[in-house]
């Protein structure tokens, strides 16, 4: 599983961060830090409830195939 964040389009709301701090880290300016990562399987379900966090609707699932 991968996880691709449209990072230009983030307005620094931080709710994936606040569920997911080490998955999703956030620059000094309090925006998303990360273009997207590969997630470790056993952080699959703390990474998806970090996306659905978000209420820009900026961070995609990529599932393996």
């Amino acid at each position: 599983m991968r996880i691709r964040i449209e990072r230009a389009q983030c307005v620094g709301n931080a709710r994936c961060n606040a569920v997911a701090e080490a998955l999703y880290p956030l620059d000094d300016d309090g925006y998303i830090a990360t273009d997207g990562f590969d997630v470790p399987a056993e952080s699959a379900s703390l990474a998806r409830r970090g996306a659905r966090a978000c209420p820009e609707r900026i961070i995609f699932i990529e599932e393996d195939q």
